[in-house]
């Protein structure tokens, strides 16, 4: 974006971080909170506690009692990051919505590469940022989007069974005694369950094939009032059906569906103006009805439309959704609002990149989500300057990968 903040924006600045002090409910949080944000807003090179406090702090004889403090609030102060996000969140949201509505969520991982063993939750693991398995750890994200913007707006560690049961390393990084092992896809509706009940606005929840494969994760954000377009396997099963929702043969997988549909069936479909030219591809629907073995009677599942897409260049289709979206919905809204999630690994690119990310050092539980929730708050305010900058009609926000907002 590169640009200074202007009057105004400064005085946005100031009560954005009231708000944030206000749910901090401390004066000595307050003021560590603007000194570790406006680091992370910085150009410093390296964004964690002690360089932060070596570049606010004027005296360099007391440069070490600044940088404890900055750890002890980023680390170990007991402040409540739900409360702290939520003043994020709606910064966001009331900036993005004045310009158009938030209408889909997403859920995702990335990694935090590291060298050694005792960061909280670290393990050779697989993750999509280096693309193979790797020593690190992993955040669960909740993001929310319009069309034109799109914010990070909650995250949750990944603590791995065998850290989750194991005592000695629970008290080294002081892990709360109520914290226990969740899979990925609980961490993840344990967000959107929040968000539900802090009432964000929303009605479509996106995610990957990690996710998207599960029934149970299927049916619980169901159960929360989303419809949901969610990529699966190529191998998941589903029955075909009629037009009066009867399953027509027996099951089959994603693939031989697609296959058995034939290239003439795909339609080229554009969903954005990119920056190198229009981003299209080819796409098919079909009615389905999933073929886990539940125990519930195949009569009573829910008919959804499974959305097949075959890349230009491909051999065969190579990407699948299920999504309980309007059976009237036409295809190109339904491929707009399913590739929204694309901008998702974009955004933790800039997050880490810009706003320093992946750069917590410490090793504590409460210290990592601490840290998240500085910069979730950060992210949230360079959307809110966006959106009153760039106004989608000028053009997607952010494009230049910059987020100076020099203060």
């Amino acid at each position: 974006m590169g640009y200074e903040l202007d009057a105004d924006g400064r005085h946005r600045l100031d009560g954005y971080f009231a708000e944030v002090g206000a749910a901090l409910n401390h004066k000595k949080r307050r003021e560590a909170f603007a000194v570790y944000a406006l680091g992370l807003f910085s150009h410093l090179e390296r964004k964690s506690a002690e360089p932060i406090a070596a570049a606010a702090c004027g005296d360099p004889a007391s440069c070490d009692a600044y940088h404890q403090k900055l750890l002890h609030f980023s680390a170990n102060a007991p402040w409540d990051d739900r409360a702290v996000r939520l003043v994020a969140a709606r910064h966001a949201i009331d900036a993005m919505s004045a310009r158009e509505p938030v209408t889909t969520w997403i859920i995702d991982d990335t990694g935090f590469l590291k060298q050694g063993t005792h960061s909280v939750g670290v393990q050779r693991q697989y993750t999509g940022t280096a693309g193979k398995v790797t020593n690190c750890q992993i955040g669960v994200t909740l993001s929310i989007a319009t069309r034109s913007a799109h914010v990070p707006i909650d995250a949750e560690l990944y603590l791995p069974e065998s850290w989750a049961k194991d005592p000695v390393r629970r008290a080294e990084c002081k892990i709360p005694d109520e914290v226990r092992f969740k899979t990925k896809h609980e961490l993840a509706l344990d967000m959107v369950t929040r968000a539900v009940e802090d009432g964000v606005p929303g009605d479509v929840l996106l995610s990957d094939s990690a996710y998207g494969d599960s029934h149970d994760f299927r049916e619980a954000v169901s159960v929360l009032g989303l419809d949901y377009a969610l990529g699966i396997h190529a191998t998941t099963s589903v029955w075909l059906v009629d037009r009066a929702n009867r399953r027509r043969g027996p099951p089959q997988s994603a693939r031989v569906v697609a296959r058995s549909i034939g290239r003439r069936a795909f339609r080229r479909v554009t969903w954005r103006q990119g920056t190198g030219g229009k981003l299209s591809s080819h796409f098919a629907l079909r009615r389905v009805k999933v073929a886990h073995d539940d125990g519930s009677e195949p009569a009573a599942r829910e008919p959804l439309w499974l959305l097949i897409e075959w890349p230009e260049g491909e051999k065969e289709p190579t990407k699948y959704a299920l999504t309980t979206l309007p059976r009237a919905m036409a295809t190109k809204q339904l491929v707009r609002i399913l590739k929204e999630r694309w901008r998702t690994e974009a955004v933790y690119q800039e997050m880490k990149g810009e706003l320093g990310l992946d750069h917590f050092e410490g090793r504590s539980f409460r210290g990592w989500h601490h840290h998240l929730s500085i910069v979730l708050c950060c992210y949230a305010f360079v959307v809110g300057e966006r959106m009153r900058h760039f106004p989608p009609s000028q053009g997607r926000p952010g494009d230049s990968g910059s987020i100076d907002v020099a203060a």
